[in-house]
């Protein structure tokens, strides 16, 4: 593993920090989904159209064509510069794109991957249900094939982004009587489908992102299953591969930035004079830094390998349980104003409120430690 940038790399760090000092929109992006959805493709079609959509996705399909070294610096520089989330690009941009590119057909590939650099398709991820939140492998969603179309039923929960998609990442079971693993497809389906209802949920921090999606008959061409069909759990895994690896770098960086804030106010309110947070703040700036050197040493295995591995669990697992702590630190400085939190607010409070679904989203603490355990470590499967 090579730590260290090479001048070239450098040079493409300062184009970046260039070009989004100048562009990073002065206002700040809404809070809710749907008062956001022009917000979020404004800005991602400003990345599109000035060359910093897509930093490694294959140029023929809109992206540079870049090294993942390349792309790590512009999340990096992304986060320093304060740019705003990505919203509801983030499912198409960050997993559901890069699915495609290493698994879909051509023709897959041309219709899709452009509209999502572009920002104008959202996606959002159709994997856990009621009854398999973070059991992937114990979804019942089901479809029949007839003729040329697939016939979907069931349901999805914490769906992100849902009730503004226009795709959807879809697992089902496709294969009748197959149990776990097997029998399932991964489809792209369209969420405007006859069918399909969405109900959108709010989270206990006032925003409405989540959301279940009811499927009654939905037709589907049999061309939209990537990967063919049962073979969705091996598709699945690199759409997770990706969410769990790469997907997070800007939100690491923004947390070391968090922490320095944090260590700032200790310092200013004299709590810093505290010994038990003194040595918490000073655990989570040694906390950090381990999260920057893991991630580089995975994305140099991903830059050999061309796909994330078992490993970028590790990474999920530890930066989520880590932001939880800092977003519970940042709540304890605040003192009595935390009492002044309105739902909606873009405050430490309304962070530490949805930093709740850090540890459960894209597989939850317990199925990342399962990860690691069997595929990393070779201990015995858990069930």
């Amino acid at each position: 593993m090579d730590c260290n940038f090479s001048p070239e790399e450098q040079q493409f760090r300062a184009q970046c920090r260039d070009w989004l000092y100048a562009n990073v929109p002065s206002e700040k992006r809404p809070l809710n989904a749907i008062e956001a959805i022009d917000f979020d493709k404004a800005w991602q079609r400003r990345l599109f159209d000035a060359g910093w959509a897509g930093i490694n996705w294959p140029a023929e399909y809109g992206g540079r064509g870049l090294s993942i070294v390349q792309q790590v610096i512009w999340l990096e520089e992304y986060a320093h510069a304060h740019a705003p989330w990505i919203g509801a690009n983030f499912v198409g941009i960050n997993h559901g794109g890069p699915t495609l590119i290493l698994n879909a057909s051509e023709e897959q590939k041309a219709w899709h991957l452009p509209r999502i650099l572009k920002g104008e398709a959202i996606w959002c991820q159709g994997f856990s249900e009621p009854g398999a939140g973070s059991d992937l492998a114990g979804i019942k969603t089901h479809a029949r094939v007839d003729g040329d179309e697939l016939v979907i039923n069931g349901s999805k929960i914490w769906t992100s982004f849902a009730h503004v998609a226009d795709w959807q990442e879809l697992v089902v079971r496709t294969e009748e009587g197959s149990q776990r693993h097997k029998g399932l497809s991964w489809v792209i389906c369209d969420m405007h489908a006859p069918g399909i209802t969405v109900r959108p949920i709010a989270k206990m921090s006032g925003q409405v992102e989540f959301a279940q999606v009811f499927y009654d008959d939905v037709r589907i061409p049999l061309a939209n299953v990537v990967g063919g069909l049962g073979n969705g759990w091996k598709v699945a895994m690199s759409t997770l591969s990706f969410e769990r690896g790469t997907g997070f770098i800007a939100d690491q960086v923004k947390q070391s930035q968090e922490v320095s804030e944090l260590i700032e106010r200790a310092r200013a309110t004299g709590m810093i004079r505290d010994d038990r947070i003194a040595e918490q703040l000073a655990q989570m700036r040694a906390e950090v830094a381990a999260l920057q050197a893991m991630t580089y040493r995975n994305i140099s295995e991903v830059a050999r390998t061309g796909q994330p591995g078992a490993e970028a669990s590790v990474i999920r697992l530890f930066s989520a349980e880590l932001g939880q702590r800092i977003e519970r630190m940042a709540v304890l400085l605040l003192g009595e104003a935390m009492l002044d939190f309105r739902y909606g607010d873009d405050n430490a409070v309304a962070d530490y409120l949805r930093g709740f679904a850090a540890t459960i989203a894209g597989g939850s603490s317990q199925i990342q430690r399962d990860i690691i355990g069997e595929r990393l470590l070779g201990l015995p499967k858990s069930r």
